[in-house]
């Protein structure tokens, strides 16, 4: 039985969306919507009727080409063109995962009713998702600033029988496509093509996947630092609530809680201690960690509403009987959301990979790189090596791309916030966090196991699903193929909604 999301003005949140996609939701309009949407559409359709004066973006130019008047007769070649013209992607393709956001989060915006499309481009876009038709889009060409265009332009080629598609794993042109289902192309009105390519649906898809993936790897970098924490034989009273309650960030609060909730019932953590404290890396994780989690609320925030907007341009008011030229395409607030989001996450790997060096350091308990007859076997060595280099990967890519601008469209595109770029870095450094856990997680099993008592029966839980993935190391082996299962193993993992927003 089908489950059907339907998109009507209640705004999505990660909960929802996250259904979306776990469930395989199938998109259709309420009724609501599609009123808006048609109502929208005939005030346009009459409104360019009546008047003779240019209105940006419906009888004009684009960009520098404002000035410029289009006869009527030339309105729907001038969207085709707009599309064709501004379709210039270049380097690596978008992830499928993103574009099926891309179209949902289009979808949302035209449904509000301010955008003068037609109804058919909705419904195509409606059956695009629902069949798991993306058109290939890539990384290169927004400036994030006049909305997405080039990415966005590339959404809508199919649209009027132009592009390629991915359909069943497989790439085909639109016209294959066209013959299976059909269709044929949409002849695009006044403002339509604007409407499509204006917004900000592209940094926007990259920062929703971006997020919902950094809530749970925020979440497991606790779990995973406890086990750390664990192996390194540490001490709790770094999380004891009175500590953290007499400087009470939210994200440091949760993560002290968190981490002394895990502990529970621990042999480990209640033996009596040689050392009288730990290293920052373990004792200040919920500094650390928690002020990773207060920026991710603050990100998500900002996208949710993004998310939930009109982006593009002009905007078309019915009941006030005004057609407005604004600029909430401009991808600022996501431009600077994104590199913000971009360094909290990498000091989650930063402080995680200073956690796997403490272990493989011989320090407590622990044998020099954690394993037998150290010097004939290198052991844990090298898996260090591989997350320091990744956290040197990820600091460079945390230098933001907000803090540029450069000029286009003649001077009429003065300041543009290259959130796309801020969009696609970002990606890599969340996807850079869950290969650095993962070697973390790999270390801090084997330290667990020199252990002179059990953990908590949680984390006892967690290790033994590992162990079903990845052995004890007790002599060199190819440590590679070790990393990639842990990191699978986090892929895995699935975590209680309620855990992780």
């Amino acid at each position: 039985m089908e489950i059907v999301h339907y998109i009507d003005s209640l705004p999505l949140d990660l909960t929802k969306i996250q259904e979306i996609i776990s469930l395989d939701k199938k998109l259709a309009l309420s009724d609501a919507a599609i009123q808006r949407i048609q109502t929208c559409r005939s005030y346009l359709d009459t409104k360019t009727k009546s008047i003779s004066r240019p209105i940006y973006g419906i009888n004009t130019g684009f960009g520098a080409l404002y000035n410029v008047k289009i006869n009527d007769d030339n309105l729907q070649k001038l969207q085709e063109n707009l599309v064709m013209s501004h379709a210039c992607g270049t380097g690596d393709e978008v992830p499928s995962e993103i574009v099926k956001l891309m179209i949902l989060f289009k979808i949302q915006a035209l449904s509000h009713g301010h955008s003068g499309v037609q109804l058919v481009i909705v419904e195509r876009l409606i059956e695009f998702y629902n069949n798991d038709i993306t058109p290939v889009i890539y990384e290169q060409g927004s400036l994030g600033a006049s909305g997405d265009l080039s990415p966005l332009a590339h959404l809508a080629l199919p649209l009027i029988g132009l592009g390629e598609v991915y359909y069943k794993n497989e790439k085909i042109t639109t016209e294959a496509l066209a013959q299976i289902f059909s269709w044929e192309k949409i002849n695009l009105q006044s403002k339509e093509g604007l409407a499509l390519l204006n917004g900000t649906q592209f940094m926007a898809a990259y920062g929703i996947y971006t997020l919902l993936k950094a809530h749970k790897l925020s979440y497991l970098a606790d779990v995973i630092g406890t086990v750390s924490l664990e192996g390194f034989d540490g001490r709790i009273e770094p999380f004891n609530e009175l500590i953290h309650a007499v400087r009470p960030h939210d994200g440091q609060l949760k993560t002290a809680r968190r981490i002394k909730n895990l502990l529970k019932d621990s042999a480990l953590i209640s033996q009596e201690k040689k050392h009288v404290q730990d290293p920052y890396s373990f004792r200040c994780m919920p500094q650390v960690h928690g002020a990773t989690k207060d920026t991710i609320r603050f990100v998500t925030k900002t996208f949710l509403t993004e998310v939930n907007s009109v982006t593009d341009n002009p905007n078309i008011f019915v009941e006030e009987d005004e057609i407005i030229s604004g600029g909430n395409f401009h991808g600022q607030p996501l431009a600077l959301g994104l590199d913000f989001l971009a360094i909290a996450i990498s000091e989650l790997g930063n402080i995680s990979e200073r956690r796997t060096y403490q272990l493989v350091s011989g320090h407590r308990h622990l044998p020099p790189f954690l394993v037998a007859n150290p010097g004939l076997n290198s052991g844990f060595m090298i898996p260090q090596y591989t997350a320091a280099s990744i956290v040197s990967q990820n600091k460079q890519y945390a230098t933001p791309a907000s803090v540029d601008s450069i000029e286009s469209s003649n001077g009429q595109e003065d300041h543009v916030s290259m959130g796309a770029n801020a969009a696609t870095k970002c990606k890599k450094v969340v996807d850079n966090l869950q290969n650095i856990l993962a070697i973390e997680l790999y270390t801090a099993s084997q330290a667990l196991s020199f252990g002179n008592g059990k953990t908590a029966p949680f984390l006892e839980s967690i290790i033994g699903l590992f162990r079903q993935k990845i052995p004890i190391v007790k002599e060199d082996r190819v440590m590679h193929y070790d990393i990639v299962k842990a990191s699978e193993f986090i892929t895995s993992l699935e975590i209680d909604v309620k855990e992780l927003f």
